[in-house]
């Protein structure tokens, strides 16, 4: 365990000792307070992205130990600071028609004024993640080729509507057009453009990575080598992209708990730290080998995380009611590949 979780527990060490001298330094006491916060942001992250590990591991099944290893380095460096603060920034200064600049020094030294802003440019924001996952979702369900369900008066169904081209589609813009009726009006065009830019973004990605993957055994062994490249790539962005999808209620709620960006920002990569070693101890061990639903338990958290992100566009749904229905169906995945690694195990033996 201390293999793979390590850089989690250093960077957690390093991290308390910097919130704890921060708060020190802006009012005398308020150390052991801000020590607590990031703990509990810490633990919250976890929580609401444990099914995303799990998602993260097919994926890196099929990179190479390079790529593995960039994802838990440039990796960490990108969901840290580019998601955890400099996402919320660039939206802010989209959608509210402020530069950067002033966005950026506005979090820094006027939280109360940055969140305000945050919490007005809520709506479009986990729609784009929001869009994204639900496409995340669907597609995996609506395949065919897939032979092994889990929730099987479900999932055997869904497998059958791949066969509606441009489903996935379909049902995400129509989810667009159901949410714009309940969205105020002043919100309206931003939502719609964040819920398509999210589609998007899921279909350019994923298509890129199926191109590559369709046609790598086509190629020279100098093309198969650029192309083994640009696959990692592709890859990476993807679970970049995954990650940021996943954060996007995890860094809004964390406001509740502190005003403080920096601190925000430090609790929050302490809990991507540890997913992101997570997720390499589930590939390196073939975790998902062993259990033959986890996967399946992972993507219906998916399903039921887009969900109310959607539903947080028009009410405010707990963080502690996010994470929980996620760990519900990656402990009962679990739970029923256990079962089935016995039955199995039974059956050979007789």
């Amino acid at each position: 365990m201390l293999k793979y979780f390590l850089g989690s527990y250093l960077l957690t060490i390093v991290g308390v000792i910097c919130a704890y001298l921060l708060g020190e330094h802006s009012h005398p006491g308020g150390g052991l307070s801000n020590v607590f916060i990031v703990l509990v942001l810490a633990v919250l992250e976890v929580s609401l992205s444990f099914d995303n590990a799990v998602v993260n591991a097919m994926k890196l099944e099929k990179m190479t130990d390079k790529w593995r290893h960039r994802f838990i380095t440039w990796g960490i460096l990108i969901a840290v600071f580019g998601m955890r603060f400099l996402f919320p920034v660039l939206v802010v200064s989209i959608f509210a028609n402020v530069d950067m600049i002033s966005v950026t020094k506005m979090a820094l030294y006027d939280a109360d004024k940055y969140a305000g802003y945050l919490r007005a440019t809520h709506a479009p924001i986990v729609t784009f993640g929001g869009l994204f996952l639900i496409m995340l979702f669907l597609n995996y369900f609506f395949n065919h080729k897939k032979e092994v369900h889990w929730i099987k008066c479900v999932e055997s169904p869904l497998a059958h509507f791949d066969h509606i081209s441009g489903i996935e589609v379909i049902i995400s813009l129509s989810i667009i057009m159901g949410l714009q009726t309940v969205i105020p009006a002043e919100e309206k065009l931003a939502v719609i453009l964040a819920g398509i830019a999210g589609i998007i973004t899921f279909m350019v990605i994923d298509g890129v990575s199926h191109y590559l993957e369709m046609h790598e055994e086509q190629r020279n062994a100098q093309c198969l080598a650029q192309g083994a490249r640009c696959a990692g790539f592709i890859s990476f962005m993807y679970l970049e992209l995954i990650d940021a999808s996943f954060s996007l209620d995890g860094v809004l709620g964390a406001f509740a708990l502190s005003k403080d960006v920096v601190i925000i920002t430090i609790g929050l990569a302490i809990g991507a730290m540890f997913v992101r070693s997570l997720t390499i101890m589930l590939v390196e061990k073939k975790t998902l080998a062993k259990f033959l639903y986890l996967e399946h338990g992972a993507h219906w958290a998916i399903g039921a995380l887009a969900i109310i992100m959607l539903i947080s566009t028009v009410k405010e749904v707990p963080e502690v009611v996010t994470g929980l229905i996620g760990l519900f169906f990656i402990v009962a995945s679990l739970i029923s590949s256990i079962i089935y690694n016995k039955k199995n195990t039974q059956t050979e033996n007789e």
